[in-house]
């Protein structure tokens, strides 16, 4: 019996590919690199997917790379890994790089919203591009004129160096909890506001003033606090041993703010919502993890880092990025009812 080793099999080749669809490799190369429209038609594109699939065929994204001077890497910068909103924008993101063969590099900032150490400078040549937030912004600096794309999501559209913005339609967001509280009859309002200065707190806090001003007789008082579940227990405790009428609904800028918040309430011997209503922003899990269910604006946390990583590969090829903001939805569940008669 002979020992000899069968010979392993041949990897399929773009020349494989191109033979088998009856095209030249350059089609092939055009189709696979997604650069076919408007250079061959639909059936001819369709016909070489189908033969490569047939063979087996993976270009090599890593030589094709090399030429290009492309690593296939992104960055993504966010605030914090501990909050759940991130954590889903880095799998919407991730997602969509996998079905274009790249990688994602997750950075947070290291103290949650602060400036950050420059991990950029040897790792700048080995990105193609970032997407980050604009809660990260301060750890950004060393990118500004570093020549790499930058995707800014939830960020003033104002605010010119980004090559692409993905924004959520905030300000709408707080107009819905805005008026689902006008609608059940508050007129007392206490804004519990994050102490992070950022575009999209402020944002929020702008589209709430406005649409309590709107309405004669309604009150709106602010106060701030970090995000954090036991600082918005002891703003709001504050708020509440304040002299002269209790607010009937406390507005706060995140889930995890008005967890602290429902937390105080109960403190004081007071019920949400019987005698205080409480929302939130988000509709992270917490929003149902506490008792009652905050009612909240669901974020489409997933599909922020889904046309975050779209935007970027847009800028890539020379593409303009998709533009409008996505839209958020108000959630209402058994934290708000209408305000205890007086």
């Amino acid at each position: 019996m002979s020992s000899a080793r069968q010979p392993a099999p041949t990897r399929p080749t773009s020349r494989d590919v191109a033979r088998a669809a009856g095209v030249s490799q350059a089609t092939v190369s055009l189709v696979l690199g997604e650069k076919w429209r408007g250079r061959v038609s639909t059936s001819t594109a369709e016909r070489v997917r189908g033969s490569a699939r047939e063979l087996g065929y993976r270009p090599n994204f890593a030589a094709r790379s090399l030429r290009m001077g492309r690593t296939r890497t992104a960055l993504l910068v966010v605030p914090a890994l501990t909050n759940e909103f991130f954590a889903r924008v880095y799998t919407g993101a991730a997602a969509v790089a996998a079905e274009h063969d790249f990688g994602v590099v997750l950075y947070p900032s290291p103290d949650g919203t602060g400036p950050a150490r420059d991990p950029f400078a040897s790792a700048r040549a080995a990105l193609d591009g970032v997407i980050a937030s604009s809660m990260a912004a301060d750890a950004l600096g060393a990118l500004r004129g570093a020549e790499l794309p930058l995707v800014m999501l939830d960020s003033d559209p104002e605010d010119p160096g980004a090559a692409a913005r993905v924004n959520l339609d905030i300000a709408d967001g707080m107009r819905q909890v805005t008026e689902h509280l006008l609608g059940l009859g508050h007129r007392r309002f206490t804004h519990l506001a994050s102490a992070v200065d950022t575009w999209t707190f402020a944002a929020r806090a702008r589209a709430l003033r406005e649409a309590v001003e709107s309405v004669p007789g309604a009150a709106l008082h602010t106060v701030t606090a970090p995000l954090d579940v036991t600082a918005g227990r002891e703003a709001a405790e504050k708020v509440l041993s304040s002299p002269g009428p209790l607010p009937t609904a406390l507005v706060c800028d995140d889930d995890i703010l008005a967890a602290g918040a429902c937390k105080a309430v109960r403190r004081r011997g007071l019920r949400v919502p019987d005698d205080i209503s409480v929302t939130g922003f988000d509709d992270l899990a917490l929003a149902t993890a506490v008792e009652p269910e905050l009612t909240t604006v669901r974020l489409p946390a997933e599909q922020v880092g889904e046309r975050g990583m779209t935007a970027l590969l847009d800028v890539l090829e020379g593409r303009r990025a998709e533009p409008g903001d996505l839209p958020v939805r108000l959630v209402a569940r058994g934290s708000t009812a209408p305000p205890p008669r007086t």
